[in-house]
């Protein structure tokens, strides 16, 4: 009878270790959500500020080009 017992308890540890896999890959999947949109957020606020920096530039939009493009047209 003893064996049937540690049997149940190997299913029941077998169990409780897919629950806990479960649970933190569903921590993961929501961090790395969170960090994506965190990202993408940057992203965008550097993206505005490239654009308020050109606005406000002395320069051309054609010195601008080339300068981001690497052409040196001298």
């Amino acid at each position: 009878m003893a064996r049937t017992r540690k049997t149940i308890t190997l299913y029941e540890k077998i169990e409780k270790a897919q629950d806990a896999v479960e649970k933190t890959k569903a921590r993961y999947d929501a961090a790395v959500r969170e960090l994506k949109d965190l990202l993408e957020k940057k992203d965008a606020q550097r993206k505005q500020e490239l654009l308020k920096a050109a606005e406000n530039s002395l320069r051309s939009f054609d010195e601008i080009m080339a300068f981001l493009t690497g052409d040196t047209d001298d």
